[in-house]
């Protein structure tokens, strides 16, 4: 039996899409070849994942276009009752082809869905490394919330695990403040993760850049705010004042395993070993350690 219908799952490779698959169009037969469009036909897609352009890249890219042209083509589709056609992949070279003076650009003109566009943008843009960590997580949270596919999905679509895509997803609930810090480069991904455990993300944030800490010095920084919450937490009673030998394990369980390490006991001799991890990354490293024969 012959399948006709065309697969549209996540992850659908972009060589099938940049020209190496026949095309349902008026005259062309097999492979289509790219065709020529005025620049000005040409509109961004709105949602595009990618934001930001870094401006010394564009101004190396137009100076290439001046001299070489375009010469890969840009992804597009048209725009149904209009002569128009959205861009679906290489927004940035039809930016530079317009700052180079060139009138004309080359496409491959494809007829894709809704959620074929924001697949392809996004796999595109992370096969070019050319998101930032925020546009990276916009991207990943507009295929599970508006296309309703899993993490798994996702994860597998561009080779990343599925805690990075929970990691990532969840920098979207770190204040607009940090986002921008993100962003602009001010702090690293690793920044945020350690300050998503955090009651006030952005007031640290502050003291991140005040004092130029790394990330581990950020994760440490985010502990220490939060033990006076958890000392008040305690129930008077419920255990023994730490001594010097309990504070001396949990220094020393901590400096191994990089996390936060409380230990509390009682009179009986039992206890409670408490182990805090502020990211995904964190637990699986941990599960990995105590799974170690």
């Amino acid at each position: 039996m012959t399948t006709t219908g065309k697969k549209t799952g996540l992850g659908r490779g972009l060589s099938a899409l940049l020209g190496e698959q026949p095309v349902a169009q008026t005259g062309a037969s097999g492979n289509q070849q790219p065709v020529k469009l005025p620049i000005e036909l040409l509109q961004r897609n709105p949602e595009q994942p990618r934001r930001t352009f870094n401006e010394k890249e564009m101004q190396q890219l137009v100076s290439s276009i001046r001299l070489q042209g375009v010469l890969q083509p840009i992804l597009v589709r048209s725009i149904v009752g209009t002569s128009q056609y959205q861009i679906v992949a290489g927004e940035r070279r039809w930016r530079a082809a317009g700052q180079a003076g060139l009138h004309e650009i080359p496409v491959y003109v494809r007829e894709l869905s809704d959620r074929e566009v924001v697949e392809v943008a996004l796999v595109e843009n992370m096969q070019r490394a050319d998101l930032n960590s925020i546009e990276e997580a916009q991207g990943y949270r507009a295929l599970i919330d508006q296309f309703h596919h899993t993490q798994e999905d996702v994860a597998k679509a561009v080779s990343r695990s599925r805690s990075h895509i929970a990691n990532t997803v969840r920098l979207l609930d770190l204040p607009e403040q940090v986002q921008e810090l993100l962003v602009n480069g001010s702090i690293s991904a690793g920044h945020a993760r350690a300050l998503l455990a955090s009651d006030n993300p952005a007031r640290l944030s502050e003291t991140v850049l005040d004092r130029s800490l790394n990330v581990r010095q950020t994760e440490k920084l985010v502990r220490d705010s939060m033990i006076p919450l958890e000392t008040k937490a305690k129930k008077p009673g419920s255990s023994k004042p730490q001594n010097a030998d309990i504070q001396a394990v949990e220094s020393q369980l901590s400096q191994s395993l990089g996390l936060q390490v409380n230990l509390s006991t009682k009179t009986d001799g039992s206890g409670v070993l408490q182990i805090k991890y502020s990211t995904l990354e964190q637990l699986d490293d941990l599960c990995r350690r105590l799974n170690t024969n």
